[in-house]
């Protein structure tokens, strides 16, 4: 006798719009500011578009607050108007009566991270300006699991969030021209890991020794949207016995 499955949750979506982004993009904006149910709504109409198929849909790319769809303007029907136009009121209907949620993979990564000195040069400053102690830095930063917003910036550079309201730190005045692979560090309420070493303006507190990208694996990304990270202090003599390589 089969078992009948549950009718998946829809969640009701509210306050959304659709813009263009050129002539082969569009882009649903979902919300106007960061948060953990925002992000969960992105992933949610992510799943459900990734899901469809949709001839003249080439890639669909979730962000902070934003879906992006990307399309071949030349595969939609000629005589049925712009592209756009066709793409938009499909969507629309969707959204219109929700999309079914995506069920969390509930996972809790430990992320180790080395703090201060040479792998954390602006744990000082991120001190000062929120008028608390080092230590204090580096417990409310690992306090509480930060949900992984979105990847970014790189392959497997993950955005996750929200840090404690304590460390709501802007980014630096001036960007480094050159941040090492590995650095953990927070701007505007989001924490970050820097997967390659580049260019950077955030705030930069500790290190990791993990390679979060590896392109031979299935996924390439050690961590999944919707984890939530909890970061451990680990020391230099730690950090070197963990470091992995990358390619």
């Amino acid at each position: 006798m089969a078992i009948a499955q549950p009718e998946p949750v829809l969640l009701a979506l509210t306050n959304w719009r659709i813009e263009p982004v050129g002539d082969r993009c569009l882009q649903i904006r979902l919300g106007d500011q960061v948060s953990v149910a925002v992000s969960q709504t992105v992933h949610a109409v992510t799943e459900w578009l990734l899901q469809q198929q949709w001839p003249g849909v080439r890639d669909v790319v979730p962000a902070f607050t934003t879906v992006a769809v990307h399309f071949r303007p030349e595969l939609f029907p000629r005589d049925k108007g712009a592209a756009f136009a066709q793409l938009s009121a499909r969507i629309r209907e969707v959204l219109v009566d929700g999309v079914p949620a995506v069920v969390q993979t509930g996972r809790e990564v430990e992320v180790p991270a080395c703090y201060g000195g040479e792998y954390g040069p602006d744990l000082d400053d991120v001190a000062r300006v929120c008028e608390i102690d080092t230590a204090e830095v580096i417990r409310l930063h690992c306090a509480t699991p930060l949900v992984l917003y979105t990847f970014f910036f790189s392959p497997g550079n993950p955005f996750a969030g929200p840090l404690h309201p304590r460390l709501n730190v802007p980014r630096r005045a001036t960007p480094r021209t050159l941040v090492p692979a590995g650095s953990v560090a927070l701007a505007n309420g989001i924490s970050s890991i820097y997967q390659n070493a580049s260019p950077g303006g955030w705030n930069v507190i500790g290190r990791t020794p993990w390679n979060l990208f590896h392109v031979d694996r299935n996924p390439p990304t050690r961590l999944q949207l919707g984890d939530r990270l909890r970061f451990v202090p680990i020391s230099p003599a730690e950090f070197d016995a963990m470091l992995e390589p990358r390619p």
